[in-house]
């Protein structure tokens, strides 16, 4: 089962990221594999939504539940789909410098054994093209009104499958 955890140092606010990850419903607009997003309920603590998730021939739809925490966190808890369970934590805290720490950490199982060996040989391949897509969209939204940290990013990854 795929888990890992690291932090990364962003130029942009704890407010700005957490905007950035909390907005679910355009996540299909920029991460890759996310072919649709249906917000079943939203509330300014928790949603509901289906995700379909699209690789190759492969297509699957998966139910998560959002706990939000303006602008200090964002877990997601699995609901319904091909998975056994999914775990996915961001938190965001001020860095000191004007920009963000984010600690970020996944931990997740596929219930059909041929799934959960495609995720493990792709799995850190897979999930540095979601992570870059999730700093490339704050450089898109954000890079204007970034504060005077120089934008590179620390990473301390740790990753066990």
């Amino acid at each position: 089962m795929p888990r890992h955890h690291e932090t990364r140092r962003l130029p942009y606010s704890p407010e700005q990221m957490y905007a950035l990850v909390a907005d679910v419903a355009s996540y299909p607009q920029f991460l890759p594999w996310v072919s649709a997003i249906r917000v079943r309920s939203n509330s300014e603590t928790e949603m509901l939504a289906d995700m379909v998730v699209g690789f190759k021939s492969l297509r699957e739809t998966f139910t998560s539940r959002v706990v939000k925490r303006a602008s200090e966190s964002v877990h997601v808890d699995y609901v319904d789909g091909p998975l056994k369970h999914l775990s996915n934590d961001w938190r965001f805290r001020p860095d000191g410098e004007g920009g963000v720490l984010i600690d970020f950490e996944v931990d997740f199982s596929f219930k059909n054994r041929v799934f959960e060996m495609i995720a493990g040989q792709m799995f850190d391949r897979a999930l540095r093209k979601m992570i870059n897509a999730f700093e490339e969209r704050a450089a898109e939204l954000y890079a204007s009104s970034a504060s005077g940290s120089s934008g590179n990013s620390s990473s301390s990854a740790q990753s066990a499958a």
